[in-house]
């Protein structure tokens, strides 16, 4: 009946799926990436506020302790070394991004699989809605950055209005994000048929999971909150 054995169990799982934390990082990198100058440095900044995503993700995950140390530990390391590259321009600006990419891709499946977790064990809350929006975003931002390995490699310009030389980060995040909520201001449009087919994608995945995902959460959230409320 001692409340001493389930204490350390009930800290554990109290700072489990804190996805707000998460929504903030994400939303933090989206408007950096946008507003950072195009330089070695502010490219560094971007793949550390990724990492700390990711980092974030691992944390407040429900793997077992040990796992989410290794785990973490690996994250960091190989995101600081990464950074360092990208920050003294020793690899391609693709090659950050797409190690950037494969990041924010793993971020993406463990947040999914987190949010799948806590809504089928404690229903709809606001933390499994914070979740969502976060993979929503995240979606945004890895679509801007396969773009930016496609500019990287590619011979021929990606986009009509400007050269692949001269592209900058900041552009790419704001044709993403234009094309994932269907806005089309028509400012920047691909010229690749692989561009072209991305955007596509990037479109249909947007209004679906808003439509969708985003739709059922919002409608069952104050059902998953009377039937589960949060710690």
């Amino acid at each position: 009946m001692s409340p001493e054995p389930t204490a350390p169990f009930a800290r554990a799982r109290s700072s489990q799926h804190r996805y707000g934390v998460v929504l903030g990082l994400t939303i933090l990198a989206v408007l950096f990436s946008i507003v950072a100058p195009d330089t070695s440095a502010g490219r560094a900044i971007s793949v550390i506020l990724q990492g700390a995503m990711l980092f974030a993700i691992i944390v407040t995950s429900r793997e077992p302790l040990a796992t989410r140390g290794v785990m973490a530990t690996i994250t960091v390391l190989a995101l600081i070394v990464l950074a360092v590259l990208v920050g003294l321009s020793a690899v391609p600006r693709w090659v950050g991004a797409a190690g950037a990419a494969t990041a924010v891709l793993a971020v993406l499946i463990m947040l999914t699989g987190g949010v799948v977790r806590l809504v089928r064990d404690r229903g709809v809350t606001l933390q499994a809605v914070a979740g969502a929006l976060t993979s929503y975003l995240l979606i945004g931002l890895l679509f801007a950055l396969v773009v930016r390995v496609i500019v990287g490699i590619s011979t021929h310009s990606y986009f009509e209005q400007v050269s692949n030389a001269t592209v900058t980060q900041s552009q790419q995040i704001y044709f993403s994000f234009t094309t994932l909520t269907t806005t089309g201001y028509g400012d920047l449009t691909p010229t690749l048929n692989l561009g072209r087919a991305l955007s596509v994608l990037e479109m249909l995945f947007g209004q679906i999971y808003l439509v969708t995902v985003i739709g059922l959460l919002i409608g069952n959230l104050r059902r998953g909150s009377d039937r589960a409320p949060e710690v």
